[in-house]
């Protein structure tokens, strides 16, 4: 699969945290907030993002202590981050999981704020091609992990969940290559007991990620040139009997000839 078939994703989940309509739910609201609130979704259907700020603050204030309010909230979180408002959208999601704790849209809201951080990682690497990866910190895609990981263990059930799942595969998956960027990295500078380090954090964190293979080749490497024979012949053992068909001790050290993040490709 790729990055951009797991981004459509949130495009059509978009603003679907309610099943129903809190304003048709809740026809005693004033006219004026149900008006607010119509306007608001037209705005986010065309993708007037400044707009749209504008009328759901305006709304959620008017609609205090209502679903509305609630649903407000939701909107204005997806429609910062729409809008490249990373940080304000993750404050505004923050802010309604921490003031709704039983709400039942706390499963969206998981998996928006796990999208925004998502989003924000796959988008900014997709963009860096030829930066040095060992300069990025992946907080961001950290981040989005442990949402998903909350969403799935609280609601298993929930709407959410199985996309939430094929992208925790990919994080996991793009975290242990980017450790083993980091080991090729160090391997390549005679930095091997760093190089060692990052490769083994590869295979401990990250088991059964395609990134293992190669990482245990750096650590055969690495304990190599430190003279470390017991070492290095432990490692090669654990390699051969994960990977009896590795062909790396005749190939080498991938050389990256295509973008690291494209592990699905």
């Amino acid at each position: 699969m790729s990055v951009a078939a797991l981004l459509l994703a949130i495009a059509l989940a978009g603003c679907s945290s309610t099943k129903s309509d809190p304003a048709v739910a809740n026809p005693s609201l004033p006219t004026d907030v149900n008006k607010l609130y119509a306007q608001a979704k037209d705005e986010i259907a065309s993708g007037t993002w400044d707009s749209a700020v504008k009328t759901l603050e305006r709304l959620e204030g008017r609609a205090a202590g209502t679903v509305l309010a609630q649903q407000a909230q939701l909107d204005l979180a997806y429609v910062y981050w729409r809008s490249g408002e990373r940080a304000q959208a993750l404050a505004t999601i923050e802010r309604f999981i921490k003031l709704n704790p039983s709400s039942p849209a706390l499963d969206y809201a998981l998996y928006l704020r796990g999208v925004i951080n998502f989003n924000d990682d796959v988008g900014v690497i997709g963009s860096l091609a030829g930066q040095d990866l060992t300069e990025r910190d992946p907080r961001a895609m950290r981040d989005s992990y442990q949402a998903f990981k909350q969403l799935v263990d609280q609601f298993p059930a929930s709407a959410y969940s199985d996309d939430a799942r094929v992208r925790m595969d990919y994080i996991t998956n793009a975290l242990a290559e980017y450790e083993l960027h980091v080991a090729r990295y160090y391997y390549r500078r005679g930095a091997y007991v760093a190089a060692v380090n990052r490769a083994q954090q590869a295979v401990t964190d990250f088991q059964g990620a395609p990134a293992t293979e190669e990482a245990l080749y750096i650590m055969v490497l690495g304990y190599e040139r430190l003279g470390l024979e017991a070492l290095r012949d432990a490692a090669n053992r654990v390699l051969m009997t994960n990977f009896p068909n590795t062909t790396f001790p005749a190939k080498g050290l991938t050389r990256e000839s295509k973008a690291w993040w494209h592990i699905w490709n």
